[in-house]
C-alpha cells in the first residue's frame, strides 16, 4: 500500500517535469496543482505492475481541468503534448524500476 510520502514524491517528479501546453506557454503540472491527483491515479498501477499506455492515457482522459473560471473543461490528456505524454510514461516506468 502506498503511503502518502511515497505519492508526494511521485507526484514531486509529475509535478516538475510534465506540463500543460495552453498557446505555446509551459504550465507544470505542480503549478496547476494537478500533479497530485495525477499520482494518486497511476501509483496503483505501479504497486500492481500493470502499467501501460492505453491505462494512463485513459487516467489523463478522466481528469477533468477546468478552464476560464470553470466555464469550460477539457480532459488533461488533450492539453498535454505527446512528447509531456511521453516523457510521463518514461518518467513511471523509471520510478516503477526504483519501487
Amino acid at each position: 500500500m502506498a503511503s502518502t510520502q511515497d505519492i508526494e514524491a511521485l507526484a514531486a517528479k509529475i509535478g516538475e517535469n510534465i506540463y500543460i501546453d495552453v498557446a505555446k506557454w509551459h504550465l507544470y503540472l505542480s503549478d496547476a496543482h494537478l500533479h497530485t491527483v495525477v499520482a494518486e491515479r497511476v501509483y496503483p498501477m505501479l504497486e500492481d505492475n500493470s502499467l501501460s499506455e492505453d491505462a494512463v492515457t485513459a487516467i489523463l482522459e478522466d481528469i477533468p481541468v477546468k478552464l476560464g473560471g470553470g466555464k469550460t473543461e477539457l480532459a488533461l490528456n488533450v492539453l498535454l503534448p505527446m512528447q509531456c505524454k511521453v516523457n510521463l510514461l518514461d518518467l513511471l516506468e523509471e520510478y516503477q524500476k526504483d519501487m
